[in-house]
């Protein structure tokens, strides 16, 4: 199993706590937890989404940035510690978001352009030639999509007056939403990032590891505006004493699927965990060795230790709690998401009615970002617990989507471990052990996206010596066996089959 390489032995901490900054879809969360991974103290705070147009969705970077500090500054003082007491910070963030800005006044050039954002839809057709995603995946394990960064960067280039000029006199930086803070926390001195987040762009190799000349020409976009690219645990940058009062260390980084994929500690090939939050992201640990899905499933980089690269199969669906989020905030049937469990328990069965949540295109295994959303099988006796449960449901089918191409690609996995806000609902994950028929295990600490990059930051701080020191620390809360007939949820997913070739574009 990995161990960190100590070239030289560094300064006994005075503390083993670790801040970790989770920067997320919706909210922005700063967490304390100690060597034990447990949470000492922690601070959230939501933030508004942007939606200039349908399809597009828009986050104020400059006030993710406030809001970082803020929650930072908030959580050691519940905690009652001084910066000078933390052993290093970790940051984990939404992938695929795109900030370009101005690397002397530091300020963004336009809105943070959000992973779920499809108005590249068009242009990635217009680039799309026969063998165009063969060759993309051989080198990226990607797809040709919006989803990703790089045709983000291209249409504000050629949207902001003036901006590909100044990028091309090398006055503009990208980056994903770790590398946008990183940043502003070191005061402008380091542009860096990650491997798991570089690979995410669409213009990072991922068998070579680096930036790739083909493809940022391909996709008409300056090298000068990429960031260094740095392994999961690294010196990232210092965050000045003037942000928390004393020097921090940036010491690990990672997307939020790699985070929360450290978080529960899948280190062997086959362990397969699943996030459940504003979308739903399955990643399998396939090892070393690059591997290219034949089941439209993405490749990408788990993380990087040491220079040594551990690869993983992953699918990614765009709506999950968000589906939930609607029904809340748009419909208003519901007054919070935990009530959905009650409603989904009120009935016996769903009676045909299914939700097919492609509010922003379907992602794997269809990538159709013309899909749209439909709740199909409606009669008089449908009411707001059939919403409720067709909303639960629906991730769980589309969770099975993903399982099926993971099995056709790589391994069987012997159990699903979960993690995310929606599995707090008993009903969700025993309905995913079912249609699954698999064993599904939720985690004592199911902040796993946030407990990973304090994990990474831990690692390069020398409170961990190695994975095998993080994998002892992870606990079950409680295992969900399959009790339901296969025959009779083999059904159920036949049924969800039908309701998505209804709203397919193709």
């Amino acid at each position: 199993m990995f161990r960190i390489l100590r070239p030289y032995a560094k300064e006994t901490k005075v503390s083993s706590n670790l801040l970790a900054i989770d920067q997320g879809t919706t909210s922005t969360r700063a967490i304390i937890f100690d060597e034990k991974g447990r949470i000492k103290a922690s601070a959230q705070t939501e933030f508004e989404q942007i939606y200039p147009q349908g399809g597009w969705v828009e986050h104020d970077a400059s006030g993710i940035w406030t809001d970082t500090v803020r929650v930072c500054r908030e959580v050691l003082e519940k905690h009652g510690i001084q910066a000078s007491e933390l052993a290093g910070c970790g940051i984990t963030n939404q992938r695929e978001t795109t900030v370009v800005w101005d690397r002397r006044s530091g300020d963004p050039i336009h809105n943070a352009i959000v992973w779920q954002d499809r108005r590249t839809a068009d242009r990635c057709r217009e680039l799309r030639e026969d063998g165009t995603d063969d060759w993309l995946n051989a080198r990226t394990g990607l797809l040709l999509d919006p989803y990703f960064s790089a045709t983000k960067i291209a249409w504000i280039l050629d949207t902001v007056d003036g901006a590909r000029a100044r990028a091309g006199r090398g006055e503009l930086a990208f980056g994903t939403i770790d590398s946008w803070l990183i940043y502003k926390l070191t005061g402008g001195q380091r542009h860096v990032t990650d491997i798991g987040n570089a690979a995410r762009t669409n213009l990072f190799n991922i068998v070579d590891q680096r930036w790739d000349d083909d493809l940022l020409k391909f996709f008409d976009v300056p090298a000068s505006m990429m960031p260094e690219v740095l392994d999961s645990t690294a010196e990232f940058g210092i965050i000045d004493d003037e942000i928390l009062g004393s020097p921090v260390t940036i010491g690990g980084v990672a997307g939020d699927q790699q985070a929360a994929t450290i978080g529960q500690a899948c280190f062997a090939p086959g362990m397969v965990k699943n996030t459940y939050g504003t979308g739903c992201f399955m990643v399998q640990n396939i090892g070393e060795r690059f591997v290219q899905s034949k089941n439209r499933l993405l490749t990408t980089v788990a993380y990087r230790l040491n220079g040594k690269t551990t690869y993983a199969l992953e699918g990614s669906i765009f709506i999950a709690g968000a589906a939930v989020q609607w029904l809340r905030d748009a419909l208003k049937i519901i007054d919070a998401a935990p009530d959905t469990q009650a409603l989904a328990e009120s009935l016996d069965a769903n009676d045909g009615v299914y939700m097919v949540p492609a509010f922003a295109g379907l992602g794997a295994p269809y990538w159709d970002p013309d899909a749209r959303g439909a709740v199909l099988g409606l009669s008089r006796g449908t009411g707001i617990a059939h919403f409720a449960r067709a909303a639960l449901e629906s991730v769980c089918y589309q969770t099975r989507d993903l399982m099926e191409a993971m099995k056709a690609d790589a391994l069987d996995a012997v159990e699903l471990r979960l993690d995310g806000g929606m599995v707090a609902n008993n009903w969700l994950c025993q309905f995913q052990a079912d249609l699954l028929q698999l064993p599904v295990i939720r985690p004592q600490i199911t902040e796993t996206t946030a407990l990973g990059a304090a994990f990474l930051a831990g690692l390069q701080a020398e409170v961990y010596d190695s994975l095998d020191d993080i994998a002892a620390l992870w606990g079950e809360d409680r295992r969900f066996d399959p009790k339901a007939d296969s025959k009779a949820v083999d059904g159920l997913y036949k049924g969800w089959q039908d309701a998505v070739a209804r709203v397919r574009s193709e």
